[in-house]
C-alpha cells in the first residue's frame, strides 16, 4: 500500500481523448476519491487533437451524477479559465492519471511557466513516457497549491467499500430492491439489478466492473486486515519479551 497524497480538496483525474481513455480506470480513482472525502473532476485532454469529443464526455459523465467532466487544451489558456472553479486561492488540488495524459502541462498551465519537464506520447499506442518520477507540490500564483504526481500503471483498492458505492450508486439503489437480500444479480429470481440490464436502464458491463471492484476490495481488505493482525501479534510480542528482559535485570541488579 501507498499513499498517493494527503489534504487534497480536489483530485483532478486526468484522462486523454484518445487509447488512454478507460471507463475502468476511471471508476477506481473516482472511488478513490469518494473514499478519502475529496471532490473528483475527470479532465479530458486532447481535445484539440480529434474531431469529436462528445463520445468521450457521455462515457465519463455516466460514471457519476457526482462528478464533473472537463474537456479542454492543456497547453494554453483554457486550464486556467476551465479549472477556476476549483482552482482558488487557498485549495490545493492534485493532478492523477497515466503517463503522458498531460498532468505536467496542466501545472505548467496553472503556473503560466514552462519549468517542468514534458514529453510527447509515442505514436503507435498513445502511451506516454515516465517525465515525471516524483510527486511535486507547485505553489499557482493565485494562492492555489498544486500537486502533480507520475503516472500510475497500476490503481488497486483496499478499504474503499464506501467509494465503491458512491460511483455505483445506482446500482446499489437496484440492488435494495431486489427480493434477496444476499441476490448475486445472476440468476436469482425478482433481481431487479438484472431487470434494469433486460430492460436497458444499465450496462451488463457496469455490473460485470461493479462486481470485480467489489471483490477486488474485499479481498486487499481481508489481506490487509490479516497484516495489521499480524503486526499487532508481533508488537504484543515484543513488549512482553521486553518486559520480561527488563524483569530479568532488575532482579541481577
Amino acid at each position: 500500500m501507498q499513499l498517493i497524497a494527503a489534504n487534497v480538496d480536489t483530485a483532478f483525474i486526468v484522462t486523454s481523448c484518445n487509447q488512454d481513455f478507460n471507463i475502468a480506470r476511471l471508476e477506481r480513482y473516482i472511488a478513490l476519491a469518494f473514499d478519502a472525502d475529496i471532490t473528483p473532476v475527470i479532465v479530458l485532454t486532447k481535445a484539440d487533437l480529434v474531431s469529436g469529443t462528445q463520445n468521450y464526455v457521455d462515457d465519463a459523465q455516466a460514471i457519476s451524477e457526482q462528478v464533473s467532466v472537463v474537456t479542454l487544451d492543456a497547453r494554453g489558456d483554457e486550464p486556467k479559465v476551465k479549472l477556476a472553479e476549483w482552482c482558488k486561492p487557498g485549495e490545493t488540488v492534485a493532478f492523477l492519471g497515466s503517463s503522458g495524459v498531460g498532468k505536467s502541462t496542466l501545472t505548467n498551465a496553472l503556473m503560466g511557466t514552462q519549468s517542468i519537464e514534458t514529453q510527447a506520447i509515442r505514436e503507435d499506442d498513445a502511451k506516454g513516457r515516465h517525465t515525471t518520477t516524483r510527486r511535486q507540490l507547485y505553489f499557482v500564483p493565485n494562492g492555489c497549491i498544486v500537486l502533480d504526481t507520475p503516472g500510475m500503471r497500476e490503481l488497486q483498492l483496499d478499504d474503499a467499500a464506501f467509494g465503491i458505492d458512491g460511483v455505483f450508486a445506482d446500482l446499489r439503489s437496484l440492488a435494495t430492491q431486489c427480493q434477496f437480500n444476499d441476490c448475486r444479480h445472476m440468476t436469482e429470481p425478482g433481481c431487479a439489478v438484472r431487470q434494469a440490464i433486460g430492460n436497458g436502464e444499465i450496462e451488463t458491463a457496469r455490473l460485470d466492473r461493479w462486481r470485480k471492484l467489489l471483490a477486488e476490495e474485499v479481498f486487499n481488505s481481508a489481506s490487509l486486515a490479516e497484516r495489521r493482525s499480524k503486526d499487532k501479534a508481533f508488537g504484543k510480542m515484543v513488549r512482553r519479551v521486553t518486559k520480561q528482559k527488563t524483569g530479568r535485570n532488575q532482579r541481577n541488579d
